[in-house]
């Protein structure tokens, strides 16, 4: 399990673009994580007055998030700090209720198949059992700046 200190660890994301609290299970395969979703979000302010409505890109890189924790899990306890993962695609992307303030979205993400730097995911995001989102991610991973400086 990763508190909200050890996501930030992984990610590289900060306010207001970190959009995952807590990771609860994680490997190179699998994860669930999580995304508390409240009025205080900075987005609701416009989207929309008096009818709030999470957009649905944010929920689409909430689920890339947990899938990019996914991607960089080594084994049950170990995860590689040193690497940036890139979003290259969304394929299959559907939205199917909307996210609300007081909601928690779920997100699970299954890789589906990795080869070196490159891999895809399928990533689905649920509140309350319900499935709000689904899409399968592509994605190519590279060392972080730090790491390259280190080689050099």
């Amino acid at each position: 399990m990763l508190d909200i200190f050890e996501v930030m660890k992984v990610l590289k994301h900060r306010y207001p673009f970190l959009l995952v609290d807590r990771v609860i299970e994680c490997d190179a395969e699998h994860a669930i994580g999580y995304k508390n979703v409240t009025i205080n979000e900075p987005f609701f302010q416009g989207h929309f007055p008096g009818e709030p409505v999470m957009p649905g890109v944010l929920i689409l890189e909430a689920m890339g998030q947990v899938g990019s924790i996914m991607a960089t899990a080594q084994t049950d306890r170990e995860i590689i700090k040193d690497q940036i993962l890139f979003l290259t695609g969304i394929d299959k992307a559907k939205f199917r209720k909307p996210v609300r303030p007081g909601d928690r979205i779920i997100i699970n993400a299954k890789m589906l198949k990795r080869r070196s730097s490159v891999g895809k995911a399928w990533i689905e995001a649920y509140v309350d059992e319900e499935l709000v989102a689904e899409a399968e991610f592509l994605f190519f991973a590279a060392p972080t700046l730090k790491k390259q400086e280190a080689e050099e």
